[in-house]
């Protein structure tokens, strides 16, 4: 994962996460899904405070079963341990446990149209076991990771947003497998804190990108920017009047560990960036921009049901509520991420990556 524009990444990171350092200094944090996108920017933040930060490191267990994750990604070292796990099933430890985070997931309709089932044992039989864990080891904070896809597509009067809003989401269409193991999750969290009293707090992102994004898994910037490397027409679907809002990656992971370390339990929290609601057809025509309009638009039929009949017409967050409770502010614009994207993209090898049309 090193790379300069992913070092500066972790660097800012870390820097904007100093005042937490006295919560984290010494304690065991236990990350599921740590192969994946954000997973590994967790740990590179973990490794970068242990560094330059924590007077006494903290240690942390990842566990992953690398059904998406890549697993080169993520080496030990004297205070990081890897293990190959999947949360679907009973996960046992003698280790102290101090903060627990739940990332482990599919989140590409790419892939999780591959593998319904295991996404919904990751988000509802996992999720049931790293509570049910939590309660055990007494742990100070749990952080579940769920998806602003609970709205699904959510009426236009409740755009941005809330948390408050019930969702339109279908349990048995081609994003059931994802958005209900989600649902179902935070139902478990939520329950787990009435009854157990377990410190589970809820994060709903809304489109993080940023580098370290597997250029493969068929989420819009990363197969954007892939056509427009590769030279072809970038693939706007349909008409491309959807609408997306996008986070980079600096931003989320600094508001995951606000979340993390705040006392709002049971709660559940937008996490995303609520300026420059884009239609994809204007995502993709910054990308042509930033490529100095060497390429080329084309539209065309989405690749099957989950990006076609049952992709939200809007997604954009209300962001008051973390905003008020954690601080939580947003700083990277869409060009200034988009274009360390790019960087980054540009430096990847994808001689054997074709993109999703």
């Amino acid at each position: 994962m090193t790379h300069q524009i992913i070092e500066e990444d972790i660097k800012t990171i870390g820097e904007s996460l100093k005042q937490y350092a006295p919560q984290l200094s010494g304690t065991t944090l236990l990350l599921t899904g740590g192969a994946g996108f954000l997973g590994k920017y967790i740990v590179g933040t973990l490794n970068y405070l242990n560094a330059n930060v924590l007077q006494k490191p903290c240690k942390v267990i990842i566990l992953d079963n690398f059904i998406v994750g890549l697993q080169d990604a993520l080496k030990d070292n004297e205070h990081i341990k890897v293990i190959k796990h999947d949360v679907s099933e009973v996960y046992k430890t003698e280790e102290h446990i101090d903060y627990i985070l739940h990332a482990a997931s599919i989140g590409s309709p790419v892939f999780y149209m591959k593998h319904p089932i295991e996404t919904l044992d990751s988000g509802t039989l996992g999720t049931k076991h790293m509570l049910e864990l939590a309660k055990e080891k007494h742990v100070k904070s749990l952080l579940l990771f769920s998806s602003s896809e609970v709205y699904g597509d959510p009426d236009p009067k409740f755009v941005p947003t809330p948390e408050t809003y019930f969702g339109n989401v279908s349990c048995t269409g081609p994003r059931a497998c994802y958005d209900e193991a989600k649902r179902v999750g935070e139902a478990y969290a939520v329950n787990y804190h009435q009854i157990h009293h377990v410190p589970a707090k809820i994060l709903r992102p809304f489109n993080v990108f940023g580098p370290g994004m597997r250029l493969d898994d068929r989420r819009v910037v990363p197969n954007l920017v892939l056509a427009a490397m590769k030279g072809e027409k970038l693939p706007v679907y349909g008409g491309g009047n959807r609408t997306r809002t996008f986070c980079y990656v600096t931003d989320a992971i600094t508001g995951i560990f606000q979340v993390l370390f705040s006392q709002y339990n049971g709660e559940p929290f937008n996490i995303g960036n609520d300026a420059n609601e884009l239609t994809m057809e204007n995502l993709a025509k910054i990308i042509v921009e930033l490529f100095e309009n060497k390429v080329e638009l084309n539209h065309i039929a989405g690749p099957n049901d989950a990006y076609d009949k049952a992709d939200p017409e809007r997604r954009c967050p209300d962001l008051k509520k973390i905003k008020t409770f954690v601080g939580y502010e947003p700083k990277v614009d869409n060009i200034i991420g988009l274009k360390r994207f790019i960087t980054w993209a540009k430096d990847q090898d994808i001689s054997n990556i074709s993109v999703q049309i």
